[in-house]
């Protein structure tokens, strides 16, 4: 069976990484952008600064920043209003995952006409979107580079999962200058969100040798550098670290899919609108709790990646191993211990687990699962 490994066309990273994308942009012949942030990176002043630098470039710009944290259909129509009035041709994200999520959404309709939920699923759309380029401002989500648009449905309170080679952006930047202000919390979540999706893709049903490379190393850049960068922002060292962690963890779910704790996760932030990284922190042990049972020797092998020696360990003595080595980074960078600190209730727990059979992101899963043993992992996880 023949694989396929997505990813956008140019990637740019390191310091000064913004200026050098523009310059590649300026023979394209784009006239007009749209910027995609959200409120705290406009009011900052981030998101004229990206204007202006488009603008030496030849190319004008409007502001959309309306990303809310869970990017919502609304955010998605507003956007693309915005992007019709202004006649653009060009989008650009600008933060984490919530405006990537949000700049795809718009990109996709504003190709392929009618609403962001007729793409729900896998490849629904006939066109590529307009032209994306993602500036990334943290290290986690990995959707600058990937074919992944997460997009709350209000009147359903879900979020869409929309996996699509034509959401993927053609131009990804990743500068960690711009990653030195974020705060301990947001550096804690989005840390372990790049952790899951390394883990997730490394025991999926859909790994390759290619996949399994770049989710390895990953977790050994995470495991080495993420406390460092919780611990003090301005260190452009492990910043710079996690940044090509959080990209190699993309390139791994990016081809390799994801599995249950997505699949939950997502239901978690539809429902009550929590952060997305804390909710997959608190699930990753226990669904690798659960998948421990078939992809034990694949479990002993992030823990190996994580530090841990096992050369003395056999498969479950790994696994356990592993579960034990998440545990110990999520307290030590200040992650909370259980759902039920998230708000989430018992008595929507059985609404939770069904809505997580239908996501895209739990399909190559190792271990199948039913709705009552979804639902037991959301209450192990409480």
């Amino acid at each position: 069976m023949s694989t396929s490994f997505i990813m956008p066309s140019m990637n740019i990273m390191g310091e000064n990484a913004l200026t050098d994308a523009a310059a590649t942009l300026g023979g394209r012949g784009f006239t007009a952008a749209l910027i995609v942030t959200d409120e705290g990176l406009a009011r900052l002043g981030v998101a004229n600064d990206v204007a202006k630098v488009l603008e030496d470039a030849g190319i004008r710009a409007a502001i959309f920043d309306g990303a809310q944290p869970n990017p919502t259909t609304g955010n998605v129509e507003d956007g693309l209003a915005l992007l019709r009035d202004h006649e653009c041709d060009l989008v650009v994200s600008l933060g984490g995952g919530s405006s990537h999520d949000c700049a795809k959404g718009i990109a996709l309709v504003a190709a392929n006409g009618g609403e962001i939920a007729d793409y729900e699923g896998i490849d629904q759309s006939p066109l590529p979107q307009v032209p994306l380029m993602a500036i990334n401002t943290t290290a986690g989500t990995a959707a600058e580079m990937t074919r992944f648009c997460i997009i709350t449905d209000v009147e359903r309170h879900v979020k869409m999962a929309i996996v699509d080679k034509h959401v993927t952006p053609f131009l990804s930047v990743n500068d960690p200058a711009m990653m030195v202000g974020k705060p301990a919390a947001l550096t804690a979540a989005t840390g372990m969100d790049a952790l899951t999706h390394a883990i997730e893709a490394y025991v999926s049903t859909a790994a390759t040798p290619i996949t399994d490379g770049c989710a390895l190393k990953a977790m050994s850049l995470i495991s080495e550098n993420l406390r460092d960068a919780v611990a003090d922002g301005t260190n452009l060292e492990a910043r710079g670290a996690m940044a090509y962690a959080q990209f190699l963890a993309g390139m791994a779910f990016n081809n390799a899919s994801l599995g249950y704790v997505h699949a939950m996760a997502h239901q978690l932030g539809g429902f009550y609108d929590l952060p997305h990284g804390v909710c997959n922190a608190v699930l990753l042990p226990h669904v690798e709790t659960f998948n421990a049972a078939v992809s034990a020797g694949r479990l002993r092998d992030v823990a190996a990646a994580m530090g841990v020696n096992v050369s003395n360990m056999d498969e479950r003595q790994g696994a356990e191993a592993a579960i034990a080595a998440i545990r110990q980074l999520s307290a030590d960078i200040g992650i909370p211990s259980g759902l039920a600190q998230l708000g989430m209730l018992d008595a929507d727990i059985e609404t939770l687990a069904a809505n997580a059979m239908n996501d895209a992101c739990g399909f190559t899963n190792p271990r199948p699962a039913n709705q009552q043993e979804i639902e037991a992992i959301f209450r192990a996880a409480a």
